[in-house]
Order: C-alpha cells, then sequence, then structure tokens
C-alpha cells in the first residue's frame, strides 16, 4: 500500500449529513462544504503522519499501525481510536465512526460510516 504522497480531494458524497450525525456546529458544516481539503501523507513502515490543510486550519495527525491515538477534529473536539492494516487498506475504529481508506487505481477512497450514514471522500495525487 502506498499512500504517502499529497492528495487534493475532489469529490465528496454525504458531507452534510455525516457531519451532522458526528455532532459538527452548524458553522462547521458551513464552512466545510465550501472546501476541498489536502491531505500529505508521509508514512515510515507502520508510522504514519497525515496532515489536512485548508484555508481555515492545518491539522497534523500521527500514529503508529495497531496502536491506540489520540485524533482532534476540525473543530477541535478529541477522540481515540487504533488504526489497523487489512489487505492494503486502513481501517480506523472510532466510538462513533468507522472509516475504511484504500486506493483505487490513481484514487484515494475513504469510506466513513457512522450509524446509518456513509460518507465517501476522493483524493487524487497530486
Amino acid at each position: 500500500m502506498d499512500f504517502n504522497g499529497t492528495w487534493k480531494i475532489y469529490s465528496e458524497e454525504n458531507l452534510e449529513e455525516f457531519l451532522k450525525v458526528m455532532g459538527a456546529p452548524e458553522m462547521m458544516l458551513k464552512m466545510r462544504k465550501e472546501m476541498k481539503p489536502v491531505i500529505v501523507i508521509e508514512q515510515n513502515g507502520k508510522d504514519f503522519t497525515f496532515t489536512m490543510k485548508t484555508p481555515v486550519c492545518t491539522r497534523v495527525h500521527s500514529f503508529t499501525i495497531g496502536k491506540e491515538t489520540e485524533f482532534t477534529t476540525m473543530d477541535g473536539r478529541k477522540f481515540k481510536c487504533t488504526v489497523r492494516e487489512e489487505n492494503g487498506k486502513l481501517i480506523s475504529e472510532a466510538e462513533k465512526f468507522t472509516s475504511v481508506r484504500e486506493i483505487q487505481g490513481d484514487d484515494m477512497v475513504e469510506t466513513i460510516t457512522a450509524g446509518s450514514v456513509t460518507f465517501t471522500s476522493r483524493s487524487k495525487r497530486v
């Protein structure tokens, strides 16, 4: 699995519904709908650093496959999860959601399920 690189989100499905289910503030919903983040991923063995850049803020998350890590949402809320690798996919499980990130052809696809809502994000390497 080669997630290394800079990725530009070009497509998102069910973003607003997902953010509502996750309890994001109304202001975050409005701002996030207008922007497509750039994600920079650096992988060194089992260690990853994800940097999500938007015009409003930049968030950096570092984690190691198989170890519990604390993440911070764009609006500052914290949560813990463990990321595992399975069949070339990065799978994150937290209390409120499950995320599956994978490479499909030239795209990086992330599918996040929270309750009955599924959010899908597609990115191209830039």
